[in-house]
């Protein structure tokens, strides 16, 4: 009787406990959308779509495991122009909207704030589909691994795209989730010869010979199709070039340069410097600028005007930093993520742009006549609203100086113009902002005072207990600081230490760094993250560039140069390893070369 009094009471407690997980569910009911609100500008731009967005968590994957249904991963960030199409064109389109939430569960991510995942998903894009980009839309199975990706594409195309997976979803559920196990990479792994002198230079030879691959000999930059500042690359080749003089490379960086600060590329009235180019002239930008990539170009401007021996690009220095300080510089001292490139009418680059009239009725008639033949104001629009200013022809010294008039006329009436602003205060990025502001601040006192203002933001409101905070936005902190964030803000706060010999930024960077290694690293490799939810990630040997340096590397040559014992010990222990990878991409590794050097020196062995 005891005994079925007890299974009687393990029933009961088993039943009591499955009606409230059912009751649980229910009272969940259908989800809503979790974004209005959000400290995230971009995730608050989908605020108000009718689609139910819930954010890269834990619950969200939770509720695709109860409900068996693909997650729907959506990528982007505030500055990104066919985000903002996409979401026009499909994420408000009720039709699309009912089916993204009958048969997935969809998640926007900021990808500024979810960086390692990020970079996870678009290794899937380009193992995939041979492309990655923004909007970057991922079908992720319940236990983590990705299945399908896709970019922008219009609604139409979009719709059956997600009404075609849903049906194979519901046939057959378990051979998609097999096929997406299979399909994941093995893991890689450090190469076991030793490191040597001799290695390391034919390590150097082979990165070079990507580099004359890739070069452009004519535009200048890399690649044939659209031109991104590859400051990882035009970093380790400057370093170089300061080295081994070579005619050759000097040329070419000049020209790489010259292009850049000259045509469409950069924003020659308000400063700074757009993401990209869609053509391989420099002629026509995406109107996005970011943060990262103008903190990249000002330190590059910087150390080419030295190693070049090019005092002009004095002048694009100060107008990048200028720019920075100006207009991404926040309250309290630390800097905004990025400006849109759609005005706040939703055009793009209406805010850069101008009409030849306005331009004529503003400007003397020399300036006018200035502004007319170099900006190239008698060919054909490339935009409909208007003419980007950029030198298109070669000016003469007479018509720089009318230029420079132009310029000084015309910032006050851009100044009325409103381009939104991401005013989310990335760690990661303001660590850049830190280290371009402090080695320029012998330049200007004011880039000193910008430097310090950073190292106080970033001490103050971004640090907590020896841990750093992802982002603050809107008043409130966001958790889940990722690698990069640790590397660039140790690296930050070392050259402002450097810069004005603060003891604090170099014990807080002592800190930083000692917490970095601890949640990032183990024998097995590096982390993106400390927790991440996606199954394929796993930890590698060491971590490439893309748009950033390799947060790897920067931590590692980072904790070389603190002068702390344990960190020097470890920095040498990751030295060690080298990457398979390296012998097929060389071209993809520069920082890797560079922080190897460092271990050819510390660590390397006789061969």
């Amino acid at each position: 009787m005891n005994r079925l009094i007890r299974i009687g009471r393990r029933f009961a407690g088993r039943l009591a406990a499955t009606i409230a997980i059912l009751l649980a569910v229910s009272a969940q009911g259908a989800p809503t959308n979790r974004l209005a609100g959000h400290p995230s500008p971009y995730l608050a731009l989908h605020g108000s779509d009718p689609v139910a967005w819930q954010t890269w968590d834990a619950e969200a994957v939770a509720r695709a495991r109860r409900e068996n249904k693909l997650l729907y991963v959506s990528v982007g960030y505030f500055a990104c122009h066919w985000c903002h199409v996409m979401q026009r064109e499909s994420y408000r389109n009720p039709d699309i909207a009912a089916i993204l939430n009958r048969d997935f569960i969809p998640v926007k991510v900021d990808r500024e704030l979810n960086s390692g995942l990020d970079e996870a998903l678009q290794q899937f894009s380009v193992r995939l589909n041979g492309v990655a980009g923004w909007p970057l839309n991922a079908f992720v199975t319940p236990d983590g691994y990705p299945v399908f990706v896709m970019l922008y594409a219009p609604p139409d195309t979009f719709r059956e795209a997600l009404k075609r997976l849903a049906i194979r979803w519901r046939q057959d559920s378990a051979d998609i989730q097999r096929l997406a196990r299979q399909a994941v990479p093995p893991p890689s792994a450090p190469e076991t010869l030793r490191l040597t002198a001799a290695r390391q230079a034919q390590r150097w030879e082979a990165f070079m010979r990507g580099v004359w691959q890739e070069a452009d000999m004519l535009h200048g930059g890399f690649g044939q199709v659209s031109k991104f500042p590859m400051a990882p690359q035009l970093d380790a080749l400057l370093e170089r070039q300061r080295i081994r003089p070579d005619p050759k490379l000097a040329d070419f960086l000049t020209l790489t340069f010259d292009q850049m600060a000259a045509l469409g590329l950069r924003d020659h009235i308000g400063g700074g410097f757009f993401r990209y180019t869609v053509d391989p002239g420099w002629e026509t930008p995406h109107f996005e600028k970011m943060l990262y990539d103008n903190a990249h170009l000002a330190m590059l401007y910087l150390r080419a005007a030295a190693v070049l021996k090019q005092p002009r690009y004095q002048a694009v220095v100060r107008d990048t930093f200028d720019f920075m300080r100006d207009v991404l510089g926040g309250p309290q001292g630390g800097l905004y993520a990025s400006t849109s490139a759609v005005d706040a009418d939703g055009r793009e680059g209406a805010a850069y742009l101008w009409e030849p009239a306005v331009l004529q009725r503003s400007l003397s008639p020399d300036a006018w006549a200035a502004v007319n033949r170099v900006w190239r104001l008698d060919a054909p629009r490339h935009f409909e609203a208007g003419y980007l200013p950029a030198e298109y022809r070669t000016p003469s010294p007479d018509e720089r100086r009318l230029l420079d008039a132009a310029a000084r006329v015309l910032r006050p009436l851009r100044a009325t113009r409103s381009v939104p602003v991401d005013d989310k205060q990335n760690a990661g990025l303001n660590g850049l902002a830190l280290s371009a502001f402090s080695r320029a601040a012998a330049l200007d006192p004011g880039y000193r005072r910008a430097a310090d203002r950073i190292q106080v933001f970033l001490l103050k409101r971004m640090m907590r207990d020896d841990r750093l905070v992802k982002a603050v936005a809107r008043g409130k902190s966001l958790p889940g600081a990722e690698l990069e964030d640790y590397a660039y803000v140790v690296q930050g706060l070392l050259d402002h230490a450097e810069a004005t010999k603060d003891a604090a930024s170099r014990e807080a960077a002592v800190r930083l760094a000692r917490t970095a290694w601890r949640l990032f690293w183990s024998e097995r490799g590096w982390r993106h993250e400390a927790q991440p939810l996606l199954a394929t990630i796993a930890p590698e040997p060491a971590l490439q560039d893309g748009a950033l340096y390799s947060p790897s590397d920067v931590l590692i040559r980072a904790s070389l140069h603190t002068g702390d014992a344990a960190l020097t010990a470890y920095a040498r222990q990751a030295l060690t390893w080298r990457v398979p990878d390296m012998a097929r991409d060389p071209y993809a590794w520069p920082s890797r070369l560079r922080v190897l050097d460092r271990a050819v020196e510390a660590v390397a062995t006789p061969q």
